[in-house]
């Protein structure tokens, strides 16, 4: 595999617009922010709490792990769940440093310890990504069933406007864009230069497809469940951590977890500022439901943001920085063995 030199300069100018962006979004959550009543409402926390929610976090690498093993099988690929789980790990270290730069960060680690080819690996990232979004208008769907009124104060209160003739626009010009891919991709191929993109195009398709073959089709569905659940019961435990919100149904926790995963989405340096912003607005639309102070529940939301997105950090670092003595042994590991059968 050819090693791609990286620009520096890119990767700093990256880095610097995440921060900036964390920066900004950090400054909106806490204008006119009283610190007293954090201080007051963490120092009674029960933190048992979030250990519990930890364990969670912790749990959903796993189950994507092994889920992301069987989305290899039907293109030949077996791969150690170990492996997986640690190129994973990576994957998320790199994302707290470049956003978005985790995926490609965990194909190319992956590669080093089992010899997956990028594009392969990297199209069943891609499916993975399609599949979360699924399981996120899924939740999305309980949301607006048990929480309707929340989500539409949430919309009203967080300055969000989508226009969906653009969303529309967007979507049919990437339409047309593959089917005239797939219509000239025989007379694109001779052309040298397109030669290498198409194929990296192929086998991220290859990768993308792969899940029309997945011979554990009920295990895969099992184990998106299981990320899922995981991710609720992270993302919820933490509640019963606040006196505050320690009464919050499930049916919020469906909420909070919609609200939280779109903070997360902001190309944020590990969410920050963004995924405090977005409990703040969040847990406002929650109080008012409840009949109870707006601001009082942005303090609150702010609370738990203090709470929630250090965890997932702190297992982001912990898993990650671990991840990479792991990977080194695995490539030292494969390195011997292949030196082995050479001889």
């Amino acid at each position: 595999m050819e090693k791609k030199s990286t620009n520096p300069l890119k990767s700093i100018l990256t880095i610097i617009i995440s921060l900036a962006f964390a920066g900004f979004f950090l400054w909106l959550a806490l204008r006119d922010f009283d610190f007293d009543i954090v201080k007051k409402s963490l120092a009674k926390a029960n933190y048992m709490w979030v250990v519990f929610a930890a364990v969670f976090g912790v749990l959903a690498y796993w189950f994507r792990a092994v889920r992301w093993n069987l989305l290899l099988e039907p293109m030949g690929h077996h791969i150690s769940n170990s492996n997986a789980f640690w190129t994973i790990s990576f994957g998320y270290l790199m994302n707290l440093t470049i956003p978005r730069s985790g995926e490609v960060a965990r194909a190319t680690a992956l590669y080093g310890v089992e010899k997956v080819p990028v594009d392969k690996s990297f199209g069943t990232i891609i499916l993975e990504r399609v599949v979360d979004l699924v399981c996120m208008m899924g939740f999305l769907g309980l949301t607006l069933i048990f929480k309707y009124d929340v989500i539409l104060s949430f919309y009203q209160n967080s300055g969000i406007n989508i226009n969906p003739n653009k969303v529309i626009l967007i979507i049919s010009i990437l339409a047309l864009g593959a089917v005239l891919f797939l219509a000239f991709k025989k007379k694109l191929s001779k052309v040298p230069v397109l030669d290498k993109i198409i194929g990296f195009i192929d086998g991220i398709i290859q990768g993308l497809t792969s899940i029309f073959k997945l011979k554990q089709k009920v295990k895969f569905i099992l184990y998106t469940l299981g990320i899922w659940i995981c991710y609720y019961m992270a993302a919820y435990l933490v509640c019963f951590a606040l006196p505050e919100t320690s009464d919050f149904t499930i049916a919020d926790g469906f909420f909070i977890i919609v609200v939280g995963t779109l903070g997360m989405i902001v190309p944020a340096s590990g969410g920050i500022g963004a995924f405090n912003l977005a409990m703040k607005y969040g847990f406002m639309a929650l109080f008012l439901s409840m009949g109870k102070s707006a601001e009082f529940g942005g303090e609150m939301g702010l609370t738990y943001s203090f709470i929630s997105l250090p965890l997932q950090i702190v297992i982001m670092l912990t898993t990650g920085l671990l991840s990479i003595p792991m990977l080194a042994k695995a490539r030292n590991k494969l390195a011997a063995e292949t030196e082995i059968k050479s001889v």
